[in-house]
C-alpha cells in the first residue's frame, strides 16, 4: 500500500480542480458587493466637500453642500445591504446592546452612528441653519414646518450665531476627513485580515478600498452636477468642472499606482497562492478584471481626461468626455468591489480548483434587490435636494 501511494503521489500533485464539499456556494454574494461600493460613495463625497471648506478650494464651492447631501443619501442606505444579507434586520440593534470589541464587523455600528450623527449630520444643519431660518419666515405649508423641525426651532441669525456656524462647519469637517477614511478604510481592513485568503490577504488593501472610494465620490459628484446644473436650466461652471476633472484624474493615478504595486508584490512574492491566483486572472476574472476594471474602468478614463488637460479642447466636447469619464470611472470602481469580494471566493482552500458564483435575479441576495438598493440613495438624494436645495442660499438673496 505505502508502495502504491508513492507511486500516486506525483500524479496527486499535479491534480487540478478540486473542491472541498463544504465549497460549494459562496457564502458572499452581490449585496456584499453593492455594500463597499455604497459605503466608498460616502467617503469619496465627504472628502469633496472637505476640499471646500478645509482646503478652501473655490473652484468646488458649487459642489460642496451638493457632496454633503450626496453623502447623507448614501449613508442612509450603506447598512441595508448588509442587513438583507444577514437576513434579519431586526438584530441589528443587539451589536449596540452587546457590543464586540473584537468584531470588525460589529464595530461598524459605531463608526456608522458617529459618522452619520456625530460628523454628518451635525456638519449639514450648522451649515444650512442660517439659510433654514431665513426660508421659514417666506415659506408656507408644509416645507415651512419641515424647515421648522429641521432647524430645532431656532431664530438666531445674529452675525456672532453665523461665524459660530462657520467656525462649527470647519471643526467638524476637521473631524470628519479621518472619520470618513476609517467608515470605508475599515472594508478593505476586513478583507486584508483573512490571512487565509490569498486574495484578500495584503497590508495595502484598506489603501486601495479608501483610494478607489475618492475616486468614485469624486466621479459621482461629477456626473450629479452635470445632470442636475442642465435640469435647472443654469450654465455649467466650468472652472468647477475642471477641477472635479482634476483632482478625479490625479486620485486615479494614485489609485492606479497603489493596485499596480499590490500586483507587482503579489508577483515578487510567489507564494503557493500565485498559480491558482494566475489561473483565476486569466480565466474567471479575466473580462471583469482586465478588461472592464482595468481598461475601461481606469485607462480609458485616464487617457480621456489627460487628452482634454494636454490638447485644447472645445467646451461641449470636454464636457461630453468628463461624463463618460466618470461613468466608466463608477463602472470600473463597482467591478472592483466585485472582482474583491466575489473573485476572492471562486478558489477553493485547496489552491486546486475553482467555482461558478451564480446570481439569481429575484430574491433578497438577488440582482433586482441589488439595483433597487443602488437606485434608493438617489431617491432619497431628490427629496434632500427638494427640502433643502443646495444652490439656494438664502443669506445670499
Amino acid at each position: 500500500m505505502e508502495t502504491i501511494v508513492k507511486e500516486l503521489f506525483p500524479l496527486l500533485k499535479e491534480i487540478t480542480g478540486y473542491i472541498y464539499p463544504n465549497e460549494i456556494e459562496l457564502q458572499w454574494g452581490i449585496l456584499v458587493v453593492v455594500y463597499p461600493y455604497v459605503t466608498g460613495l460616502v467617503a469619496g463625497a465627504f472628502i469633496l466637500a472637505s476640499l471646500v471648506k478645509v482646503f478652501n478650494v473655490q473652484e468646488l464651492q458649487p459642489t460642496y453642500r451638493m457632496s454633503l447631501l450626496t453623502a447623507l443619501a448614501f449613508v442612509i442606505v450603506a447598512p441595508l445591504p448588509l442587513l438583507a444579507h444577514l437576513g434579519h434586520p431586526e438584530r441589528s440593534f443587539e451589536i449596540f446592546f452587546t457590543p464586540n470589541t473584537r468584531s470588525a464587523m460589529a464595530m461598524f455600528g459605531f463608526v456608522y452612528a458617529w459618522y452619520l450623527m456625530a460628523v454628518l449630520l451635525l456638519e449639514i444643519w450648522f451649515d444650512y441653519r442660517g439659510d433654514i431660518i431665513l426660508w421659514v419666515k417666506t415659506e408656507k405649508g408644509w416645507r415651512k414646518w419641515i424647515h421648522k423641525i429641521i432647524s430645532l426651532f431656532s431664530k438666531d441669525t445674529s452675525e456672532r450665531a453665523l461665524r459660530f456656524d462657520k467656525k462649527a462647519v470647519k471643526v467638524i469637517t476637521i473631524i470628519g476627513i479621518p472619520s470618513a477614511f476609517l467608515l470605508h478604510g475599515y472594508v478593505g481592513f476586513i478583507f486584508g485580515s483573512v490571512k487565509a485568503n490569498p486574495w484578500w490577504s495584503s497590508v495595502l488593501m484598506p489603501i486601495v478600498f479608501l483610494f478607489s472610494a475618492i475616486v468614485s465620490g469624486i466621479a459621482l459628484l461629477l456626473l450629479i452636477y452635470m445632470v442636475v446644473t442642465p435640469l435647472r436650466a443654469k450654465e455649467i461652471d466650468m472652472a468647477c468642472l475642471d477641477k472635479l476633472a482634476s483632482y478625479l484624474f490625479y486620485v486615479m493615478i494614485i489609485d492606479f499606482s497603489l493596485e499596480a504595486l499590490d500586483f507587482i508584490h503579489r508577483i515578487y512574492e510567489s507564494e503557493e497562492s500565485i498559480k491558482i491566483l494566475a489561473e483565476l486572472f486569466s480565466g474567471k476574472l479575466f473580462v471583469s478584471l482586465i478588461v472592464i476594471q482595468l481598461l475601461i474602468g481606469m485607462l480609458i478614463p485616464l487617457g480621456a481626461i489627460a487628452s482634454v488637460k494636454m490638447f485644447r479642447t472645445p467646451g461641449e466636447l470636454k464636457k461630453l468626455i468628463y461624463f463618460v469619464s466618470a461613468l466608466l470611472v463608477q463602472v470600473g470602481i463597482f467591478t472592483t468591489r466585485w472582482n474583491v469580494v466575489v473573485g476572492g471566493q471562486l478558489f477553493s482552500k485547496s489552491f486546486r480548483g475553482l467555482m461558478v458564483y451564480k446570481m439569481t435575479f429575484f430574491g433578497l441576495e438577488g440582482l433586482l434587490t441589488s439595483i433597487g438598493l443602488l437606485l434608493l440613495p438617489f431617491i432619497i438624494l431628490y427629496i434632500l435636494f427638494n427640502i433643502l436645495p443646495p444652490w439656494e442660499k438664502a443669506r445670499e438673496a
